[in-house]
């Protein structure tokens, strides 16, 4: 009898397991992870612990406040030589909805960890591109990766070089409710693919999209592009030039910050190469980009092709610009159409439209948004903030974006040669939906002398209003409002304030469900309070979004009054309030502008009274407090007598002075308790004054004014460089550079650095730093009365810290006691909105699993780079 011969099946190069370990549910707090505060690692951290549903682990969320193991069988999947895994993770035996009818959207965040394998069937050693799906951080064969991919951007996989066999993966999952929606069962849905490389030369495309802009009526809408590139070999790779073998454009690769002509692309970097074209009116419609690099010695080319789009010059299509930190970035421009009825002005203002978390700025959902809408005499201009989830809320870095957007505009009309109304870039009317409904609280609250008129819409009040911070694992109140703290510049129901006479026209669905109506109704009443009132219109039975949100019949009507007539209102106050929680973050309101805080960390506020003398003079009576400088421009008269905290203030002649600047403001500053005019000095060689760009809390160092740049001091911290760098662009698309350490204090560096380092810190600008590492040994901080607190390194110690740089940069200083400890302090590099990261932190080992709570000390630097007395030390 003939035996069966079954046909033989290869194994596929690459494969995810289908059956997962999965241990949780445990409590997580809005945008806790970054801290740790993992339960496991009181254990020694989940890559310890092996498979028991015997073992029991103590949870406060699971019945009996015990958690066991279980498993799940995930959507497995191979197409070719690629692999992909879902796994939808859910923990139907808690009562969800109790939970949440007591703590609200707070109760269904949570984490939990799931185990599973990588199997690589081939023969050989295999180059996979590993991508990560809504996952924050994993650990493969071991080895710790905090950044992941948790939008899923797809912008910047991870590249392993993995053996044959087996490769142990287990992934953190926290279930966010901003990220991932609070309404119905609290599930976790992680994608994750392999994605195999071989036989590819060393440098590919990151993405098959050439950032470009479109050709409007023959002309380029744009002086910029970008591409990206990744380095999936295992040298580094010199690029030699980016350029077009087209005689049509011509294409030069911008100036590297450090003067360098060659830009390094590391093993597993990948980075965008930023270009200028130099044609405005191309004959081709076509783009041809061809980059050249060396290898180890050898020469490559890698070239791709794209058309341009085509626009009418009167539609909504895709300008280009440099965004402060280095890059390329674009915004969608539809200018004033000829039918567009001006009144014979000679300057139409700028309708700034902000969009909602995960869009594209380039969508027909967005772009297209004002098309019921086509002759307003407006500029309206529909930014990215950078990326889908607009950076960082419209803050810091995406809000860089709007502005240097609404710069661009200038050159737009120069290269287009265009002959309708000029653009007045002085005049923003500021609408924007669900998180760009925020982000117009925010442009009204830290911009008011630009804005004419606001629509916020479905648009929430704040970050911590949104999916409040309940659940965060217990901490003492000291360190909690050093972490609250951090974002009192994005609290803008306390900034309300700073609205006075803005005309605001609020609408919001009765039935959303995805930011309710509470919001909105929140800001209506708190407008009334301040005595500036807001038309509120709330929609009966809509939800969070349908066709024609942003052009109902109320809303047209608001934007149709106040464009193109308005003027920012906030110019012609006579009585009115300043709020200001970060001076780094504010401009003028009423044409004055606060330029530093007593104490960093707490809010500042002026009451301003501005009445006549005659014709020429104007009297200023301003109370102030936890106010240390501010500029004062005089609005229409040629002469002040100002009057500051009930004591008159001398100002020099505003037409002759060096304490007033090129604008016509004037500085005043407090000394010794008393006003005068001029600025802040440094008391000693020793000491600097920190200003502009290096003001706030750690997101100091997104106002970089050029790339970042890496410094792995430490032998064995180029994998933590590596993974800051991939979590730079994967979250901000920004460009970063790994810098040899040896030339950081050869090279003057505009942008912000990032240094690693454990055993000694290099000396920076300021010699008499407050933060002195003493090796490995430790650290010690001068506190705000001279004394000084050490801290020992035996209970794996790590710190993160801004320190001054040259040019109103800053540095942000990452140590540890050994590299693992500095991988923990790394976490806290600003990536995601909401943490709460002060000016400097010194973290315990037990931060690991206790979070926030296991800060050893956290808290702020003043204007002398003293720290504050409201700083905590434990």
């Amino acid at each position: 009898m003939t035996s069966l011969q079954l046909p033989f099946v290869e194994p596929p190069a690459l494969s995810f397991s289908s059956l997962w370990q999965v241990l949780g549910p445990f409590q997580i707090g809005t945008r806790e992870a970054a801290w740790g505060a993992d339960p496991l690692e009181f254990h020694g951290g989940f890559r310890c612990l092996e498979y028991d549903r015997d073992v029991k682990f103590k949870s406060s969320l699971t019945p009996n406040a015990t958690v066991a193991w279980s498993s799940l069988n995930a959507t497995v999947a191979t197409e070719g030589s690629d692999a992909n895994a879902s796994l939808d993770l859910s923990f139907p035996e808690i009562d969800w909805q109790f939970i949440q009818s007591i703590y609200g959207w707070s109760a269904l965040q949570y984490q939990a960890w799931a185990r599973g394998q990588i199997i690589v069937g081939a023969e050989r050693p295999q180059t996979v591109l590993l991508y990560t799906d809504r996952v924050l951080e994993f650990w493969l064969d071991g080895k710790p990766y905090f950044g992941g991919d948790f939008y899923a951007y797809r912008k910047a996989p991870v590249v392993l070089y993995l053996v044959p066999g087996a490769h142990q993966l287990d992934l953190r999952l926290i279930r966010d409710g901003r990220a991932m929606g609070s309404v119905g069962d609290p599930t976790v849905q992680v994608d994750l693919a392999l994605v195999l490389r071989t036989g590819f030369e060393p440098l590919e495309l990151a993405d098959k999209n050439i950032l470009a802009p479109d050709v409007v009526d023959g002309n380029l809408a744009g002086q910029y592009g970008s591409l990206a590139v990744r380095n999936i070999g295992n040298k580094v790779i010199q690029i030699v030039s980016v350029g077009s073998e087209s005689d049509d454009i011509q294409i030069e690769v911008l100036e590297h910050p450090a003067g360098k002509v060659q830009l390094k692309i590391l093993p597993g970097q990948t980075r965008p190469l930023s270009f200028r074209f130099h044609s405005s009116s191309p004959k081709t419609f076509q783009l041809q980009v061809t980059v050249t690099y060396t290898c180890d010695g050898s020469t490559g080319k890698l070239t791709t092709v794209q058309d341009f789009r085509q626009k009418s010059i009167y539609e909504p299509h895709k300008i280009t610009f440099k965004h402060p930190g280095g890059i390329i970035s674009y915004a969608m421009l539809r200018p004033p159409s000829k039918a567009a009825t001006c009144k014979g002005m000679t300057s139409a203002p700028i309708l700034l439209f902000l969009h909602g978390a995960g869009l594209d700025a380039a969508s027909d959902m967005v772009a297209h948004t004002m098309d019921p809408l086509p002759d307003l005499c407006a500029w309206t201009l529909f930014p990215t903030g950078v990326t889908n989830w607009s950076g960082d809320d419209w803050h810091s870095w995406g809000f860089a974006d709007v502005e240097a957007a609404i710069s661009s505009i200038e050159d737009w009309t120069t290269r287009t040669s265009w002959q309708g109304i000029g653009v007045d870039s002085s005049r923003w009317l500021v609408s924007g939906h669900s998180n760009g409904g925020q982000g117009a609280w925010y442009t009204m609250t830290h911009r008011p002398d630009k804005i004419i008129a606001a629509a916020p819409v479905s648009g929430y009040a704040s970050i911590e209003r949104y999916v409040p911070y309940e659940f965060w694992r217990p901490m003492d109140p000291r360190r909690q409002s050093i972490l609250r703290a951090s974002i009192n510049s994005y609290r803008h129901e306390l900034l309300v304030e700073n609205c006075q006479g803005i005309p605001i026209f609020q609408q919001h669905g009765s039935a959303d469900d995805n930011v309710p109506a509470y919001h909105s109704r929140l800001m209506n009443q708190l407008l009334l309070h301040v005595g500036t009132g807001a038309d509120y219109v709330e929609l009966p039975g809509e939800g969070h979004y349908f066709d024609g949100i942003m052009t109902t019949e109320p809303l047209s009507k608001f934007y149709e009054r106040y464009v193109p007539v308005g003027n920012p209102t906030s110019l012609a106050l006579r009585r009115f309030a300043i709020v200001v929680a970060n001076p780094g973050d504010m401009s003028s309101k009423g044409g004055i502008t606060v330029t530093q805080l007593e104490t960093p960390g707490q809010y500042g506020r002026m009451d301003v009274s501005i009445d006549p003398l005659d014709e020429e003079t104007c009297i200023y009576s301003i109370g102030t407090s936890n106010i240390l400088s501010f500029m004062l421009k005089p609005r229409s008269c040629t002469k002040m007598h100002v009057i500051i905290d009930g004591k008159e203030t001398v100002v020099p002649d505003l037409g002759n002075s060096e304490h007033v600047d090129r604008t016509g403001a004037v500085n005043l500053s407090k000394v010794n308790g008393s006003w005068a005019a001029g600025s802040l000095e440094a008391p000693s060689s020793m000491s600097m004054n920190r200003r502009g760009r290096q003001l706030g809390t750690m997101d100091a160092i997104l106002r970089t004014d050029g790339i970042f740049a890496v410094f792995p001091f430490a032998e064995g911290s180029e994998d933590i460089a590596l993974q800051i760098i991939r979590n730079m662009y994967q979250y901000f698309f920004a460009d970063a550079a790994i810098e040899d350490a040896r030339e950081y204090d050869r090279q003057r560096w505009k942008g912000s650095k990032i240094i690693i380092a454990v055993d000694q810190v290099p000396t920076g600008a300021l010699a008499d730093f407050p933060i002195r590492v003493l090796g490995p040994s430790g650290l010690s901080i001068r506190e705000a009365d001279g004394s000084r607190k050490e801290y020992d390194a035996e209970e794996g110690l790590s710190a993160i810290f801004l320190r001054p740089g040259e040019q109103e940069s800053v540095e942000l200083v990452i140590w540890g006691s050994n590299v693992e400890n500095a991988a923990v302090a790394a976490r806290l590099v600003p990536m995601l909105t909401g943490v709460g990261q002060p000016d400097f932190i010194v973290l315990s080992k037990s931060s690991r699993w206790k979070g926030a709570e296991g800060a050893l000390a956290m808290g702020f630097f003043d204007q002398a780079w003293n720290v504050t007395s409201n700083s905590f030390f434990s």
